[in-house]
């Protein structure tokens, strides 16, 4: 009873300051700061790439920021990737966790249940005989598919029903329910209201807050989050190319309008003349700068790219 109890999903608490992941061609985002308790239904909300799906892989220890730090289930990041993997779980994100379209929803549950056994298991669940451990699996691929609210009768031919004949909230269904057998403490779900009609993102963001409710910190990825969600909001990056703009009374003067006047050579040189070199420094920094600026669509898609295993 004990040990079961102890299985039992409870929430990781996370905690952002000054959060930041930069790629090679400019910030995916940057000063993400918030907080969450164990248990939240936390919305990143943002229109198509301004870094919501990078913000999510950070969090859930898939992706290593570059800047600020985070504290998720009381484990720091972005130092300790690994040990925030290790009880944190991803629902549909593209291009990380997806769905394989010729596999059947059976197939899809029983190889994550194998797979959750084979590296999450105990040394004694090893020992235990083939028949416990086949109950085992089947228990929680019922649990995990009840939480969902995945009817697999209802589905065109039951558990053999091929993800290509899935409708969009039942293919949305089966990735959480695939998330969910490993009871983790954090969920992550990209895309959660993506070509879905009012009435369908209403069922999903129920689901999500039932999953909250039980005991499991939910991120999900949106465009629009709902009114009771905690929000956490992605911006483009024209707004951090203006907060990072220098005022106007500090704009350098360009290498060419820098004129070194005549002088006499045997002379010393005068000291009006050593301010052309400090702007030409200047505007050597600034030029750098801005062109790392480019538009944050293009940044996180960059350190996306750069993402390890989901």
């Amino acid at each position: 009873m004990g040990a079961e109890a102890a299985e039992q999903p409870h929430g990781a608490a996370v905690v952002a300051d000054g959060f930041g992941l930069k790629g090679p061609r400019g910030w995916a985002f940057r000063k993400v700061s918030f907080r969450a308790e164990p248990g939240a239904l936390v919305a990143i909300e943002g229109p198509s790439g301004s870094g919501r799906t990078c913000l999510l892989l950070a969090l859930t220890g898939r992706m290593k920021a570059t800047e600020g730090h985070a504290e998720v289930g009381g484990v720091g990041l972005p130092r300790k990737l690994g040990a925030v993997r290790r009880f944190s779980a991803l629902g549909q994100v593209p291009g990380v966790s997806e769905l394989d379209p010729a596999f059947t929803v059976a197939e899809h549950l029983r190889e994550r249940a194998l797979l959750q056994r084979r590296f999450d298991g105990s040394f004694r669940a090893f020992l235990r005989r083939p028949a416990e451990r086949a109950a085992e699996a089947r228990a929680r691929i019922d649990e995990a598919v009840a939480a969902a609210g995945l009817d697999l009768a209802a589905l065109p031919k039951g558990e053999r029903t091929s993800v290509r004949d899935l409708e969009r909230l039942e293919a949305l269904r089966l990735s959480i329910a695939l998330a969910l057998i490993g009871r983790p403490r954090l969920l992550g779900l990209d895309d959660t209201d993506l070509k879905l009609s009012d009435a369908d993102r209403a069922e999903v963001w129920a689901l999500l807050r039932s999953v909250a409710a039980a005991g499991t910190t939910v991120l999900a990825v949106c465009a629009e989050a709902p009114a009771d969600a905690r929000r956490i909001t992605t911006v483009t990056d024209e707004a951090t190319a203006e907060q990072d703009e220098p005022a106007e009374q500090d704009e350098a003067v360009e290498p060419e309008q820098a004129v070194k006047p005549e002088h006499d050579p045997e002379q010393p040189e005068p000291e009006a003349t050593k301010p052309a070199a400090e702007s030409t420094t200047a505007t050597t920094a600034t030029t750098t700068e801005d062109a790392t600026q480019d538009d944050t669509e293009e940044g996180a898609a960059d350190a996306l790219a750069e993402t390890g295993r989901a």
